[in-house]
């Protein structure tokens, strides 16, 4: 082989050097490309999408951001879901609780749609193993969230009704959520009426919340406990002793009423006798839920799943199954 001459050498490492750019000047002047647009900030997705892009029963992990004692059985939890998910929930829908390592259980949203930004309340009660353990927790430990599931209250449907809620014991946790999104909305209803009962003093929930709603002026609140103490000024009887108190435009009134089942028969004689039509009658249906999916058949009276249609029902579309009241 011919030894590689210095000359070749040098014309080969010149080829191999790249040129400098070479600066224009005058009108042929280097241009400035503008800077890029900013990308608009994407809307957080509802946590319910979740579900279609995995397993159905795969819960998202979040956080307790605050736990709220309110009496010494129930508790207030607000929980972080994670950056780019809101709960996207409609007032009186429920989601699937997950302590790890013990089991999960279906818990009623008490925080309204309205004040639910990246955070949603849950008022548990202490009652079984699952939210024993969740009473455990503390804020910033985590939780396992899937849902929102079921179908809520139409409350657009309201728009222009006198709204009367009868929240009885616990039953005013996820009634709470519908009644601060008509709150938020008030110009869009009527009269806004609450007849809230409970057992006994101790055991009523929210009650500086009440007491601000009491405040408020557009809106008539009227509370009665079974059993009072020697501090309780107000009304003594069960829910059904407060009816009598307001005086009602049938036609134009929607009734909500979340509570034990035994309570509902009873209101519902009371609701009736004013002459609220059956269709304008709302209740929430308290069923044992498992799966929040509709496969385990926990929650099934005759061919409805509550988790699915429910929990929230009008009057007309369930008194004709028997295992509903």
């Amino acid at each position: 082989m011919t030894p590689t001459s210095a000359a070749q050498r040098t014309r080969k490492r010149a080829r191999a050097t790249p040129k400098a750019p070479t600066r224009r000047t005058g009108p042929q002047a280097t241009r400035t490309r503008p800077p890029k647009a900013p990308r608009p900030a994407m809307s957080p997705r509802p946590l319910h999408d979740t579900l279609s892009t995995g397993s159905i029963y795969l819960p998202v992990t979040a956080r307790i951001a605050e736990t709220r004692p309110l009496t010494k059985l129930e508790t207030v939890f607000t929980v972080e879901l994670p950056p780019g998910l809101t709960l996207g929930h409609e007032p009186g829908q429920f989601v699937e609780v997950s302590v790890f390592g013990v089991g999960e259980a279906p818990i009623s949203i008490s925080s309204s749609p309205s004040r639910s930004n990246g955070t949603f309340e849950l008022c548990v009660r202490r009652a079984g193993e699952v939210t024993t353990a969740l009473h455990a927790l503390h804020a910033g430990d985590r939780l396992g969230i899937r849902g929102p599931f079921g179908h809520g209250f139409p409350y657009q449907k309201f728009y222009g009704k006198d709204i009367l809620f009868a929240p009885g014991g616990l039953g005013l946790a996820p009634l709470r959520s519908l009644i601060n999104q008509v709150l938020d909305e008030r110009r869009n209803f009527g009269r806004v009426m609450l007849l809230y009962g409970a057992k006994h003093p101790s055991e009523l929930l929210f009650t500086d919340e009440v007491e601000t709603w009491r405040q408020r002026g557009d809106m008539e609140v009227h509370v009665s406990v079974d059993r009072p103490d020697e501090t309780w000024t107000g009304n003594v009887g069960v829910i059904t002793t407060l009816f009598p108190k307001v005086q009602l435009q049938p036609r134009n009134t929607v009734a909500v009423s979340v509570g034990p089942p035994v309570m509902y028969r009873f209101v519902l004689i009371e609701l009736l006798a004013k002459g609220i039509p059956e269709g304008n009658i709302w209740l929430s249906l308290e069923r044992r839920m498992k799966c929040g999916v509709g496969k385990c058949g926990h929650c099934q009276m005759n061919d409805v799943f509550t988790c699915q249609e429910g929990p929230a029902f009008s009057y007309d579309r369930i008194k004709p199954l028997e295992e509903a009241l």
